[in-house]
């Protein structure tokens, strides 16, 4: 059953407005169920052309004429046209599909549209798709995302803290690996939230486990890591690498076969020890202008990541042979071994490195698919949480390598089976260029009118008048639009078991505040944590103090001064007060 809204008065382009008729003030309070004083933002409305129904969501709502005499009121209604639904086609059915082939007539009625009209506009595609919830209109309708869309075409999942962002994240991804048990997913975790999120099915990988041998890193990130950022002589020292760094490269028997092949950037072993020598002696040879300084330091930059237990990871003594196919395969997940995502969790890592191991492992995601076979190409998706950071909207902020590794995937992924999914709760800080390439966002609650007015410039036409609702989503409801949905849609999102969910909510300050529960045991064991840099797991003990020694006491609370008795020898003084 529907109900006549208004008709049409204009049509221009992708939009069209109808003229409404509301009543007087007193008749809309009476006449709740007038089906013109009904429509709201957002919605869903359609009306009639020859040979077709054209549908459209309503974009803005306005009283424009007011008559002080009866209280009678006209109001406008502006919709974006979003498809249509043509005639039967040869099997004797109809189907939605994007976009207008006849606009409608001055005069056309707008009318209400009902579940067969819902279901129809909001099918289940013909493609491969995932159920990610249901549709705002009606919650017993699927809302599906098409995943080879989805994919191809990269995504962004974007929302304020607190709107239920990692709680999407995980959704949407754990709805693909349902489906798709062999997927090759490789997630950026910043916070170490995603870990318990995928359980079983994630290879995670973290500062205990992380192997990412230095000879790895292209010159670019090498110089991060090693070469003085700021020093005059900076110059100096990134001749004085470069030379050192190439010469290990070529010198390493296991390079032999690729003699005539090797540059800065190829990904081969050396020995630190031999690069330490070709430095020490460049630097024997005195002969320089700039003198001894550049050489020493680098020379101690070196030792210090050698004996740093931080960075163990990346210049281990133990890294020095070609583990290259190995790293690629575990991180890649080639093959899956039942566990189809490997999570980097981040959180325990130094900072000073952290842009760089990003930057590592998005160019190594790409180059590998660059380099391989299109026979044996294996599609992958590379997650980047809080994309904000690795690509800002700045050229003074952020690493650079980082920054270009993310660009090539989002420009040229697509070629070699490389998909994107970006994540922030800051897209305005995040590129604009990258955010364009983007062929499907999912839009959670925003309040920031910076955040609002960006995403507004990314979207499609014919998504507008959702974007007005975006601050007032509730918690687990989203926007999407683009290539991997029919339509633009409000979606809630589906529900997530309490074991599935991101470890990612925020602290209660209500219920911990309310009782003195944590002691100094509590304190002591933070600081063995960090010292000994581990977040998860088990930690060393400190040794027991020997016999007779002085054991660490927990502090004690302060006690009142006691007044000396009388007849020891005191001596009472006399406070300002008059008290004692």
């Amino acid at each position: 059953m529907t109900d006549i809204l208004g008709e049409i008065i204009k049509v221009d382009g992708a939009s069209c407005t109808a003229r409404v008729n509301l009543g007087s003030f007193g008749e809309a309070a009476e006449h709740k169920s007038d089906p013109a004083v009904q429509a709201r933002v957002g919605e869903l409305v359609k009306f009639q052309t020859p040979g077709s129904n054209v549908f459209g969501i309503v974009n803005g709502l306005a009283v424009t004429e007011y008559s002080a005499r009866d209280g009678s009121r006209i109001g406008e209604m502006v919709i974006d046209i979003i498809g249509e639904v043509r005639s039967r086609d040869d099997a004797g059915s109809e189907s939605f599909q994007r976009g207008v082939s006849i606009f409608p007539a001055l005069g056309a009625k707008v009318v209400s549209v009902d579940s067969i009209d819902i279901n129809l506009v909001y099918a289940q595609p013909k493609k491969f798709s995932i159920n990610v919830g249901t549709i705002h209109q009606m919650e017993d309708t699927p809302a599906h995302f098409v995943v080879d869309d989805l994919l191809n075409k990269h995504f962004a999942i974007l929302g304020t803290t607190g709107s239920g962002k990692s709680c999407a994240v995980t959704l949407v991804l754990r709805a693909m690996l349902e489906e798709l048990p062999n997927a090759h997913i490789v997630m950026m975790d910043p916070h170490d939230e995603y870990s318990a999120a995928f359980g079983d099915l994630a290879e995670v990988i973290n500062i205990d486990n992380l192997q990412l041998p230095y000879w790895l890193l292209n010159f670019e990130e090498l110089q991060k890591v090693l070469v003085s950022q700021t020093t005059t002589a900076r110059e100096a020292e990134l001749r004085i690498l470069r030379d050192a760094v190439l010469k290990a490269k070529k010198e390493n028997p296991e390079n032999r076969h690729l003699a005539g092949y090797i540059t800065i950037d190829t990904p081969i072993s050396y020995r630190l020890s031999a690069l330490k020598k070709n430095i020490d002696d460049e630097m024997g040879t005195l002969t320089k202008a700039e003198g001894t300084a550049p050489y020493l330091r680098l020379l101690t930059k070196i030792d210090l990541m050698m004996h740093d237990k931080r960075y163990e990871f990346m210049f281990s003594s133990l890294l020095a042979r070609d583990i290259m196919p190995e790293i690629l395969s575990r991180i890649l997940r080639i093959p899956t071994n039942n566990k189809p995502i490997t999570i980097i969790d981040l959180s325990g890592l130094p900072s000073e490195v952290t842009d760089v191991v990003v930057s590592v492992m998005c160019r190594s995601t790409f180059d590998f698919a660059l380099w391989n076979e299109d026979s044996q190409s294996v599609p992958i998706l590379f997650v980047c949480e809080e994309a904000h950071r690795y690509v800002p909207n700045t050229s003074s902020e952020g690493f650079e390598p980082t920054k270009k590794a993310i660009e090539q995937i989002a420009k040229e992924g697509r070629k070699y089976g490389v998909s994107l999914c970006l994540i922030t709760q800051r897209p305005s800080e995040l590129s604009p260029s990258i955010l364009s390439q983007c062929g499907t966002i999912l839009a959670l609650r925003m309040n920031n009118e910076q955040d609002l007015d960006y995403v507004r410039s990314a979207l499609p036409e014919g998504a507008e008048g959702l974007l007005t609702v975006l601050a007032a989503l509730h918690t687990q409801e989203g926007i999407v639009v683009g290539e991997a949905v029919n339509v633009p849609m409000r979606i809630k999102l589906g529900d997530l078991a309490p074991e599935h969910q991101p470890q990612s909510k925020s602290a209660s300050f209500s219920t911990a505040w309310k009782n003195d529960t944590a002691d100094f045991s509590m304190v002591s064991k933070a600081v063995l944590r960090w010292r000994q840099q581990k977040r998860r797991g088990a930690v060393t003990d400190a040794p027991k103090a020997p016999p007779g020694s002085i054991a660490p006491q927990a502090p004690q609370a302060p006690q009142a001064p006691q007044a000396p008795q009388s007849g020891t020898g005191s001596i009472r003084r006399k406070s300002p007060s008059g008290t004692f």
